[in-house]
């Protein structure tokens, strides 16, 4: 113990969820409209820009009076696709569609009510400014994941006020890991910052949550509703490499009706695949590791089994060792989410075909599990993963990227929810300080805050990346670790980013140690670069 007239020994850098909120807006901004359509589960918000979900909070329903102030107005938006040598290209970007009604100018349009998207808006309402959320999809909907809840999710769920919202989900301690003829259990670490438990829930029920809490903090949340089209700002001069918008183009999928959503800043979270950030120009640098994954559901008599599972030794039908692993991860409601992920790069995908793959998992798996053909509830699905950061750009003028979109998945474990959660809610403070007067140059500060909040750690697990995607170096290394319990407890410590701030402990001195290393090596980053 450190007395109290001595330096503490120096540990690693700060890892806490971003505690940063966006400045409240001024009193003098219009208050949320009183007629406003209640939230009822999965049905469908409306389609017209000037209706909203409820706040559940009397008080803040209150907040409201009448249209926006003239310093929020702004021309008619262009209706052009991006031009230049440096824009994307017409094909990739269609034009706009003619708008219905020049409608008000929101403060904030967010593309996709995922993690990041419904993080980004809840942080951004709670604040008190203007922004609609557009999500192509009606919740409840299903969208492929591994379903786990890490500790770093759990902190950004409870700072939203929805921990008690996870009272039906299946909560687990720690991480049961197997590997090459070993096998252990890990609990979560104790951490300053982060709970020692994390939740499974699937992405069917926590988004749909986690979108009506931003609903319920005052965004407009507008589903069953596809972005078309960026609408470019040809006025506007280029700042970065993201062109300028005067909003977004839409289309209500019921109606078929196109509209244009006008807002002085716009979100691009609209995940991995990012279609919108494509159509401005954003793009992933193929030389960086990406993941695959997929993943079906089966029941199991082990549904509400204490620890999530991991396998470190996943093989192919021939018995290779594949880069990655296999996954087993308890819900609590008779399922199991079953799954196999490779943290690879592309050159070594060929060959490997991943539903194979999930066979050969399947009749790998503990028999304990029950997991067969029999028990399966329906094909596999899943796609790929960009990680480490590695799409850019992803702050312009008035554009920022957050979460999948901007490839923020942890390349040590594959976890997205956590950093959706978190880089959104970076996203939502860049833009409260840039609303409250700051401009372009808050958003340019929000890509500097994600390389400094996870520059240094993606850059120590894409290496640890291209090390295990040479199979003789995953046995080793993997063969030797599994023989290790505390070795092994304090890599779960660095591969969930849970280094503890206030110590320096075997894990945060062996990060330290790599972090060190890292910067030796040659990696292709341009993190740096990617604001310019």
């Amino acid at each position: 113990m450190t007395a109290p007239d001595e330096t503490p020994p120096p540990g690693p850098p700060e890892r806490t969820p971003p505690p940063a909120k966006p400045p409240a807006k001024k009193a003098a901004k219009p208050a949320r409209k009183a007629a406003r359509q209640p939230a009822k589960g999965a049905a469908r918000q409306p389609a017209k820009g000037a209706e909203r979900q409820p706040a559940k909070d009397p008080a803040r329903a209150t907040k409201k009076a009448s249209a926006k102030k003239a310093a929020t107005k702004k021309a008619t938006p262009r209706k052009t696709a991006a031009p230049g040598a440096a824009a994307p290209s017409r094909a990739a970007s269609p034009a706009a569609a003619s708008p219905t009604s020049a409608g008000p100018v929101h403060d904030v349009v967010v593309v996709g009510a995922g993690p990041a998207g419904s993080s980004c808006g809840y942080w951004l309402a709670e604040a008190g400014w203007d922004v609609v959320i557009v999500e192509k999809k009606v919740f409840p909907r299903e969208k492929t994941c591994g379903d786990g809840l890490t500790p770093r999710a759990v902190r950004q769920l409870a700072d939203m006020g929805l921990e008690d919202a996870l009272a039906g989900a299946h909560r687990y301690s720690g991480l049961r890991a197997f590997g090459f003829g070993h096998s252990m259990e890990m609990g979560w670490p104790q951490h300053p910052n982060f709970p020692d438990y994390g939740y499974t829930i699937t992405r069917h029920d926590l988004d749909g949550i986690v979108a009506s809490r931003a609903a319920q903090a005052g965004a407009t949340l507008l589903q069953g509703t596809e972005v078309v089209a960026p609408v470019l700002d040809e006025s506007a001069p280029r700042i970065g490499s993201l062109p300028a918008l005067t909003g977004v183009s839409v289309k209500d999928k019921e109606s078929g009706e196109t509209r244009t959503i006008s807002a002085r800043y716009v979100v691009i979270a609209d995940g991995s695949n990012s279609r919108v950030g494509r159509m401005l120009g954003t793009s992933r640098r193929r030389e960086l590791p990406m993941g695959m994954a997929l993943r079906g559901y089966y029941t199991s008599e082990r549904h509400d089994d204490p620890f999530i599972e991991s396998h470190l030794d996943i093989r192919d039908n021939d018995g290779n060792v594949v880069p990655g692993y296999g996954w087993i991860f308890p819900l609590g409601d008779g399922r199991v989410n079953v799954g196999v992920g490779l943290l690879s790069t592309e050159q070594r995908w060929k060959g490997i075909n991943t539903t194979t793959l999930m066979d050969a998992f399947v009749d790998y798996a503990p028999a304990s599990w029950g997991i067969r053909p029999e028990t399966s509830l329906g094909p596999p699905t899943g796609g790929k993963l960009p990680m480490g950061l590695s799409v850019g750009p992803r702050a312009g003028a008035n554009v920022v990227i957050a979460g999948d979109a901007g490839g923020a998945i942890n390349p040590f474990n594959g976890e997205g929810i956590s950093y959706g959660y978190e880089t959104g809610r970076l996203a939502a403070a860049a833009l409260g300080h840039a609303l409250s007067g700051e401009g372009t140059p808050a958003l340019l500060t929000y890509d500097r805050e994600l390389t400094a909040a996870y520059g240094a750690y993606y850059k120590v697990a894409r290496a640890f990346v291209h090390l295990i995607s040479h199979p003789e170096a995953m046995r080793v290394c993997v063969g030797l670790g599994m023989r290790s319990e505390p070795f092994m407890k304090q890599l779960l410590r660095i591969m969930a980013n849970l280094m503890r701030p206030d110590a320096a402990g075997p894990a945060e001195l062996g990060y330290r140690a790599l972090e060190l290393v890292s910067r030796l090596l040659p990696d292709p980053d341009g993190l740096e670069r990617s604001a310019a």
